[in-house]
């Protein structure tokens, strides 16, 4: 790791357990244990900084990504693998962070472009396959399917749909995807999914 990416990890860390806003430029450079010339040598301003937190966190979660689906064994494990990560993630971010990544529109923008072309692009091959192999039904529209499950998970982590004051955003997550993997498998699919869920806990 360099230099920039240790300070850039640390501040993702603090942003997700914190919130975004929940400390000053001081504070942060007090946390970070930096001098702040060279905080400002690193950002030239508040977005300039949270933009560089979002391009790392992208490369960060795309890597690690790759890496969870190589340890399936098929499709439907891969798409059970991610629903599993995506809750776990959900669960250690404070919710006011993605309230408050809302206002830096460009940081803001970038993560849900991420999101988006990473999700039709990983699900749409994975939907794939498992169709070709037998495990998802053939009668599925693989663009909507895609694009369903992309939208609900801009309905999940938006606040206006689910305060995260009263719901868990996890339960949430399991509630919406769960239950949809398992209307989209066939018989032979299916069972793997059920298995999956009751040993894995979900």
């Amino acid at each position: 790791m360099t230099f920039l990416d240790t300070i850039l990890d640390e501040l993702l860390q603090i942003f997700k357990r914190e919130g975004i806003e929940a400390n000053s430029d001081a504070d942060l450079i007090r946390k970070l244990d930096i001098r702040q010339s060279t905080f400002h040598e690193l950002f030239s301003s508040r977005e300039n900084m949270v933009k560089q937190v979002i391009l790392y966190d992208i490369e960060l979660e795309n890597r690690r990504q790759t890496e969870l689906l190589s340890t399936a064994t098929n499709p439907v494990e891969e798409i059970m693998l991610l629903l599993q990560d995506g809750a776990k993630t959900i669960k250690q971010i404070n919710p006011i962070y993605i309230a408050d990544l809302q206002k830096y529109p460009e940081a803001w923008q970038m993560s849900m472009q991420n999101v988006i072309d990473n999700n039709q692009h990983v699900n749409a091959e994975i939907l794939n396959r498992g169709i070709l192999q037998g495990y998802f039904r053939k009668d599925i529209n693989l663009q909507l399917v895609t694009k369903i499950i992309l939208e609900q998970f801009f309905m999940m982590i938006n606040p206006a749909s689910f305060p995260p004051a009263k719901y868990d955003l996890s339960e949430v997550f399991r509630s919406i995807y769960l239950y949809y993997v398992r209307g989209i498998c066939t018989d032979m699919g299916g069972k793997l999914a059920e298995e999956y869920f009751s040993r894995t806990n979900m």
